[in-house]
């Protein structure tokens, strides 16, 4: 195994350890600073992976199919865990959990066809959306975290309560994320439709 594909490996290795400190709650100080740094981890091995791989052309048929595939279980891992915890909009969530599946189904059917389809520049555009959001969220959590905890003091955000702009300002960033998601899913169906045609 290459060191991208390692690289892939390792990101979903950290999506359990990422959840589990998302969710520890009052048990794990600073929980969400440690999901952030998790989280922000992976990522960075997303970028990694993909540099690397065509840099050195190590590029394989399971990069291809197994490095978007991780970038899934990431984002879906977090956005799950957010409306758990009530902090993103359950329908934003469902319809980027039903893109990636519709997509991932493609995957599969191309697959078994013999043909492995890689991520074009709109999936990746979506899956940069989608991280700056987690990421962005879960910098807000850990900012009411650190009031909560008296580190810093209690405060407002544009003259309001920030829960509830940190709560308005993580679901826009979702929700261009969604967009982004359905405008992505919508162009790669089209591009692989004869594929899915048919397999029908």
């Amino acid at each position: 195994m290459n060191t991208p594909n390692k690289l892939t490996v390792l990101r979903m290795i950290l999506v359990p350890f990422f959840v589990a400190a998302l969710l520890a709650g009052n048990s794990l100080p600073h929980h969400n600073l440690v999901a952030l740094v998790l989280f922000a981890a992976a990522s960075y091995t997303d970028h990694l992976d993909g540099k690397l791989a065509r840099s050195r052309n190590l590029i394989t048929t399971f990069g291809k199919f197994m490095d978007p595939l991780a970038d899934k279980i990431m984002v879906i891992s977090a956005l799950v865990c957010f409306v758990s915890l009530d902090v993103a909009n359950v329908w934003l969530v469902l319809l980027i959990i039903f893109r990636e599946f519709m997509v991932t189904s493609v995957r599969l059917v191309a697959a078994d066809s013999g043909v492995v389809v890689a991520a074009n520049n709109w999936g990746k555009a979506k899956t940069v959306s989608q991280i700056i959001a987690i990421l962005f969220i879960l910098l807000f959590q850990y900012l009411l975290e650190l009031v909560s905890l008296g580190v810093l003091p209690v405060f407002t955000v544009f003259g309001g309560s920030a829960v509830q702009w940190f709560g308005f300002f993580g679901n826009l960033l979702l929700l261009v994320a969604t967009v982004m998601a359905v405008i992505s899913g919508v162009i790669y169906l089209k591009q692989n439709w004869k594929i899915v045609a048919r397999e029908m």
